[in-house]
């Protein structure tokens, strides 16, 4: 007795279906999204888009002259730079870094498509009302303040990344409570300042090459 033969099919049978390259790619890509909780993210920055529309409609707002009308908007752009910045965090660790040689294109193109998806959802909030500092601001803290948290899941993991964003928040209305400003700081600079276009952009462009190259700092667990 012998097994020859049995890898054929049996007569009748559908022949088997091999998914093109193209396919393949698009499986995985949605693979990684899955593991990464995209689609719940990208449920959480509508939300803050709505969020941003019903206080711009309403008016909300705190005590404290102009500077307090952006602490609103501001704790809207770092919660979600914020999302964005959890879903470094995979749940594969090192067997992923070994064998996934799509990784680090798959996590640039998460992190931009997030952040461009965040800056949609605010922007579409802002028909609410009239958001302080206008667009160009927005879309300054947006990208500064996610890059914040992609140097942050690189460092403290992705469970740990939204500590970026909120200690960079802090810091923001301290700054502002105070009239301080700075380019490093840059929600405290109006939005044609130039130095602090650039400082937000460095620190994008690092953040997208750290989380590229290295992605969310692995626990010990994992």
């Amino acid at each position: 007795m012998t097994a020859a033969g049995v890898h054929q099919s049996a007569p009748g049978a559908a022949p088997a279906q091999v998914a093109s390259p193209g396919q393949a790619r698009l499986r995985l890509a949605w693979l990684y999204l899955v593991s990464r909780r995209v689609p719940g993210a990208l449920a959480l920055l509508a939300g803050f888009g709505l969020l941003l529309w019903a206080a711009l409609f309403w008016h909300w707002n705190v005590a404290g002259g102009a500077a307090a009308a952006m602490v609103i908007p501001l704790i809207v752009e770092a919660g979600a730079a914020a999302v964005i910045a959890v879903t470094t965090s995979g749940p594969f660790g090192e067997p992923e870094r070994a064998t996934g040689l799509w990784l680090p294109y798959l996590r640039l193109g998460t992190a931009v498509a997030l952040t461009a998806a965040a800056v949609g959802a605010l922007a579409a909030g802002a028909t609410g009302g009239t958001l302080p500092e206008g667009f160009l601001a927005m879309f300054r803290n947006v990208a500064g303040i996610t890059a914040v948290g992609l140097l942050s899941a690189a460092v403290l993991g992705g469970m740990l990344a939204w500590a970026g964003p909120m200690a960079y928040l802090v810091i923001t209305e301290t700054m502002l409570a105070g009239g301080r400003t700075s380019p490093w700081v840059w929600p405290t600079k109006p939005p044609h300042d130039l130095g602090a276009a650039l400082c937000a952009s460095l620190v994008f462009a690092v953040g997208a090459v750290a989380v590229t190259l290295r992605g969310a700092r692995d626990s010990a667990r994992q």
